[in-house]
């Protein structure tokens, strides 16, 4: 497998696990299982049935404050990915599509350009926001 693909997996197994617990949570599901059910139709149920399952003990975790469950769920879900990018690679330009798709969009924000020339003894202070300077 590729390191492109790997780190696909890795980044879906993580984006996937941490949705699952915010309103986005069905349409991640859903285009997780669409996957499957291209590449391994046989499995797609099961898929989502361990997606809900997934969903139910990330809630669970996420009440008792165990942080641990998501970060090994993750892993578990980074793993399934992999190995399916890895018998279907096919499906990589899709999984790339949806994790596009769940991506928050981006505010447009302002483009900044700072520069300073000092000469001599001078000295330039630039700061994008807070600076606080204390002279002796």
């Amino acid at each position: 497998m590729d390191a492109e693909l790997a780190v696909l997996a890795g980044t879906a197994g993580t984006t996937l696990v941490t949705l699952l617990t915010t309103e986005a949570w069905q349409r991640v599901s859903d285009g997780v299982a669409s996957l499957w059910r291209r590449a391994e139709p046989d499995r797609a149920e099961a898929i989502s049935t361990e997606l809900e399952a997934t969903r139910a003990d990330l809630l669970a975790a996420r009440d008792g404050g165990d942080e641990e469950s998501g970060r090994e769920l993750g892993a578990e879900w980074q793993g399934r990915i992999r190995r399916l990018l890895l018998t279907h690679p096919e499906e990589a330009a899709a999984l790339r599509r949806l994790m596009d798709e769940l991506q928050p969009p981006t505010p447009d924000l302002p483009v900044v350009t700072q520069q300073a020339t000092a000469s001599g003894h001078a000295r330039v202070y630039q700061a994008g926001r807070d600076q606080y300077i204390e002279e002796r």
